[in-house]
C-alpha cells in the first residue's frame, strides 16, 4: 500500500506536469486552441501516448491508493481538526480523479472539464434558497485557500510532511524551491478562479464561473497576461518535480 501512495504521489507529478505544459501553449497561443489545461485535457494526453492505456491503469492505481490513505487520514488520523479536514478535500480530489481515468479506460471519456463541473455546481447552488450568498461564500472560501496555499509556500511549511532529514542537504534546498515555486502558482491560480465565482454571485450568472482552464485563458487575455500565465506554468511544472520529491521523501 505504500508503495502504491508514493506512485500516486509520482503520478500527481505528472498530472501537474501536464497541466502546466498545457498552460504554456495556452500562453503561447494567445489563450486560443489546445487540449484544456486541467486533469481531462492532461489525461486524454496521457491516453494519447504509446502505452497509454498501461499508464492511464498505472494512475488509476496510484490515485487509488492516494484517496484510500487521506480517508484513512480523516477517519483515523492523529492530526488536527484543520489537518482531517484537508484530509477530506483530498480525498474528493483524488476520488475524481480516480473517477475520470476509470472513465476513459472503460468509456473513452474522462468525463466534464473542470470548468463544466464549475458551472454546474454553480447554477445548482444558486437554485438553493440564498443560493446567491452561499456562491459568494464558496467564492471567499477558493480565494481563502489560494491564499493558504501562497502562504504555505512562501513559509514552506509543505517541508512538515517531508522526512527531511534524509534528504541531502543539495536536494533539500532543492525542493524548498520547487515547493515554494510550486504552491505559490497553485494558490494564484485558485485565487482568481475565486474571484470568479464571487463575480457569477454577483452578476447571478453561473458561467461567470471558471475552471482551472478558463481561469488560465483569462489570464492569457489580459494585459501582460501571457507572460503572467507563462510563469503561472512553470510554476505548475516546477511544483511536478517537487511531486516526484514527495514520492521519495513523503510521510505515510
Amino acid at each position: 500500500m505504500e508503495r502504491l501512495t508514493r506512485l500516486g504521489l509520482a503520478c500527481r507529478g505528472v498530472l501537474y506536469g501536464l497541466i502546466g505544459f498545457l498552460a504554456l501553449q495556452i500562453a503561447f497561443d494567445g489563450g486560443s486552441g489546445g487540449k484544456e489545461a486541467d486533469k481531462t485535457g492532461a489525461i486524454e494526453m496521457v491516453a494519447e501516448q504509446p502505452f497509454g492505456t498501461v499508464l492511464l491503469w498505472l494512475m488509476a492505481a496510484g490515485f487509488a491508493a492516494l484517496t484510500i490513505w487521506q480517508l484513512s487520514e480523516a477517519v483515523i488520523g492523529r492530526g488536527r481538526t484543520k489537518d482531517r479536514v484537508e484530509s477530506v478535500a483530498r480525498t474528493v480530489v483524488y476520488g475524481l480523479i480516480v473517477a475520470a481515468l476509470l472513465s476513459t479506460l472503460l468509456r473513452g471519456d474522462p468525463g466534464n472539464s473542470t470548468d463544466e463541473s464549475s458551472h454546474d455546481l454553480t447554477a445548482k447552488a444558486m437554485d438553493l434558497p440564498g443560493g446567491q450568498f452561499l456562491v459568494g461564500l464558496a467564492g471567499l472560501g477558493v480565494i481563502a485557500l489560494g491564499a493558504y496555499w501562497i502562504h504555505r509556500g512562501w513559509k514552506k511549511k509543505f517541508l512538515k510532511d517531508m522526512r527531511t532529514g534524509e534528504m541531502p542537504p543539495k536536494v533539500r534546498n532543492l525542493a524548498d524551491k520547487l515547493g515554494m515555486a510550486g504552491y505559490i502558482a497553485r494558490g494564484v491560480i485558485a485565487a482568481i478562479a475565486g474571484v470568479f465565482v464571487i463575480q457569477a454571485a454577483v452578476t447571478y450568472d453561473p458561467d461567470k464561473a471558471k475552471g482551472i482552464d478558463a481561469t488560465l485563458r483569462a489570464l492569457a487575455d489580459a494585459p501582460a497576461g501571457p507572460w503572467l500565465l507563462a510563469l503561472i506554468a512553470i510554476g505548475l511544472i516546477l511544483f511536478a518535480v517537487y511531486c516526484f520529491f514527495e514520492a521519495r521523501w513523503h510521510r505515510v
